[in-house]
């Protein structure tokens, strides 16, 4: 391969004194060198190590012109990426713009509202974007949200990292920091250099098919023996649960149709002749009007309510550790992996993007463990 191809010009966003530029990150090059001396109101970061350029079109475009041929592009850092956007309504954060503050404290800008709700994400990552952008930006009071730099972005996540708070904590900051530089702000990838915390593989909890059949068992209520059953045998996570409706449960295919699930995606589970005999017992009782499972006044049932009914049966069933709706969900994918399922038929059902995620179930599964003999057996 000759050296031409193998040059790579990439692109990234750059703020500096307030202002958009693009940054141009190369190896050092004689050719590339001499083009760049010829761009238009090229100047030199030593903050960030690179030669930038004003962020306009006119720029952009001279960019392209001047290394055609010579060496490849890569604007992946400016190409927009989908994210995957819930097709719900939109969700209701007025309480966050009609809440009463006290003195000094900094709230979320009007645009990250408006861009939470453009994007139609959950409640539940509405929340917490605005919780964690809020204390964010709280800790950098003096500074205008333009002047924080990745170095103190930077120093923010290093003091989170030393008061012990979790990954999970420290990459839903990360998130919310991202979503509003990123993409309220129209600058994808501007914090490209920032780190977050190395992921930790670990095992799902699954409890044992005896186990899930005990908590079933154990129920007596029709309405939250079919929550059980559809939380385990069909694997819906409990969010998708919530959202079905009785249109949803196709007896004639004897599947279920989870609607907008996570990612958006819709897809098909396994409806068995067992739950859509109780399903049906459920409905003559309690005739739901729109979703499966209605609360008060016709409205979609709460998941605390879901989380304690799997809480319950656990606690008739003498199980001991904790167990939640969620390893429900593990529990169905392992035993269908136990029971010889191919895991793409399984990544469907679960509604995964990627067999990656699935293949974590290959792990917890034992029927190819139980025919090993011990070796102090």
């Amino acid at each position: 391969m000759n050296a031409q191809k193998t040059r790579t010009i990439s692109l990234k966003h750059l703020l500096i004194k307030g202002k958009r530029c693009i940054g141009l990150k190369f190896y050092p090059d004689k050719v590339i060198n001499a083009l760049a001396k010829s761009l238009p109101d090229r100047k030199w970061s030593e903050e960030f190590g690179m030669l930038y350029i004003p962020n306009t079109p006119t720029h952009y475009e001279a960019i392209y012109k001047q290394f055609k041929g010579v060496a490849w592009i890569n604007s992946a850092h400016f190409a927009h990426k989908r994210h995957n956007i819930s097709q719900n309504d939109t969700p209701n954060i007025s309480f966050y713009r009609k809440r009463k503050l006290y003195e000094g404290y900094r709230p979320c800008p009007e645009a990250f509202f408006q861009k939470l709700e453009l994007k139609k994400y959950s409640l539940n990552t509405c929340r917490t974007y605005i919780t964690h952008f809020e204390k964010f930006i709280n800790h950098y009071k003096p500074l205008d949200l333009l002047d924080i730099s990745e170095k103190e972005i930077q120093f923010y996540l290093q003091q989170l990292v030393a008061c012990e708070f979790s990954d999970s904590y420290i990459n839903q900051s990360i998130n919310a920091i991202k979503f509003y530089y990123e993409v309220v702000l129209g600058m994808p990838n501007r914090f490209y250099s920032v780190e977050r915390p190395m992921k930790k593989e670990r095992l799902p909890e699954v409890l044992s098919k005896e186990k899930v059949l005990q908590m079933i068992a154990s129920t007596d209520n029709i309405k939250h023996k079919c929550i059980l059953k559809l939380l385990y045998s069909a694997g819906v996570r409990r969010s998708e649960l919530l959202n079905l409706k009785i249109a949803d449960i196709d007896s004639d295919r004897m599947l279920v149709k989870v609607v907008n699930g996570k990612g958006g995606k819709d897809r098909f589970t396994l409806l068995g002749d067992n739950l859509l005999n109780e399903l049906r017992a459920y409905y003559s009782i309690y005739k739901p009007k729109e979703y499966l499972f209605e609360g008060a006044k016709g409205k979609k049932y709460s998941a605390t309510s879901v989380g304690k009914i799997v809480k319950r049966a656990a606690a008739n069933a003498k199980i001991s550790k904790r167990v939640t709706p969620h390893m429900l969900r593990h529990s169905f994918a392992t035993h269908l992996l136990e029971e010889g399922v191919d895991l793409r038929y399984i990544q469907s059902l679960l509604g995964h993007n990627s067999s990656r995620t699935t293949e974590i179930y290959t792990h917890v599964a034992v029927n190819s463990l139980k025919n090993i003999k011990n070796l102090i057996d």
